[in-house]
């Protein structure tokens, strides 16, 4: 659809890191702009739909793999105790699918938990800004963490799904 951030964002083929930690055939994750916090996730479905019914069941697999794939790197990677997962798709010119998975690190103060959580994102973010520069070097971390055989990866329990790497491999 070529009005919806996210659907040009999928067609794009010259994506820094930051935009491609991971993509399978349904998916395409990117590390959150405007986010005060290091390794905020956003996984974007790559068809242009508005909530999770309009998927294909193949997606509802893959996202089930990536989000338990992803929550492993980020915490061998970033040392987060658990994840956020959050899906609104309700944000002015953002309502195209994308669930947001976010790192709750062990240190993360009480007014920052849970809901509250979103004061880290968007125009008003309390916190300074993670850089592209950082999310570029997140993102390569978290890649390379998904991919099979790598120390700090999770096998996940069935195939996994066909990746494509953010860079050559």
């Amino acid at each position: 659809m070529p009005d919806c951030f996210v659907c040009s964002e999928n067609a794009r083929t010259d994506l820094p890191p930051r935009e491609r930690v991971a993509v399978t055939d349904h998916w395409r994750v990117a590390h959150a702009f405007d986010t005060s916090l290091p390794g905020w996730l956003v996984l974007d479905a790559r068809a242009h739909v508005s909530a999770l019914d309009e998927l294909p069941a193949a997606a509802h697999a893959e996202l089930g793999d990536l989000l338990g794939r992803l929550t492993a790197a980020l915490r061998s990677e970033l040392g987060c105790a658990k994840t956020y997962v959050m899906q609104f798709s309700e944000a002015q010119g953002f309502g195209h699918l994308h669930v947001h998975l976010v790192p709750r690190m062990p240190d993360q103060p009480e007014e920052s938990r849970g809901p509250a959580i979103f004061r880290h994102l968007g125009p008003g973010a309390v916190g300074t800004l993670v850089t592209e520069d950082e999310r570029d070097r997140i993102a390569l971390r978290l890649a390379a963490a998904l991919r099979p055989g790598i120390a700090g990866s999770q096998p996940p329990s069935r195939p996994a799904h066909a990746f494509q790497p953010p860079y050559p491999a």
